[in-house]
């Protein structure tokens, strides 16, 4: 199931095959979308359409995390999607690229905390991926959205 998250519908479209949310693949090449894909699953148990939802879960995370830069909110991604951010972020060139593009030219870092923690940042995050425009496919951040964040709070990383 996929959700916005109590985000307000759009007004109807003229074209209703069209969606109301920002698409996580067109902010990419195709050929680097599809190459993350496999890259997911020769990595993890996942079949494509599993692999496609956790990579553009992961695109949205990092996206809206861009464009939330110098705001302190700590967003953080739970285990699933973490999965896809890392294999985004392993594609140094590429993640690069797009740190470019959507963040100003500053790299988003990566900074990793030991210790779990269980204080709401999981869902908060998928509510400003939500607020953000893209579509939030909650079962990938309900599972482990308890237990998960870990990431430094209140900075502008992953």
């Amino acid at each position: 199931m996929v959700t916005a998250l109590e985000t307000p519908a759009p007004a109807p479209t003229a074209r209703p095959e069209s969606s109301p949310f920002k698409d996580p693949r067109s902010f990419v090449t195709p050929e680097l979308w599809d190459k993350q894909v496999a890259l997911l699953m020769r990595d993890y148990p996942y079949d494509e359409v599993m692999a496609t939802r956790v990579l553009g879960q992961a695109y949205a995370y990092l996206l809206t995390a861009m464009a939330s830069r110098g705001k302190g909110l700590g967003l953080t991604p739970g285990h699933i999607v973490d999965i896809g951010v890392h294999t985004v972020i392993l594609d140094t060139v590429a993640y690069a690229e797009l740190c470019d593009r959507f963040n100003g030219g500053a790299f988003l870092h990566h900074i990793p905390l030991v210790d779990m923690k269980a204080d709401g940042s999981v869902m908060r995050t998928a509510h400003e991926i939500a607020a953000y425009g893209f579509e939030v496919d909650l079962p990938l951040w309900t599972a482990d959205a308890a237990d998960c964040g870990p990431c430094h709070p209140g900075s502008d990383s992953h």
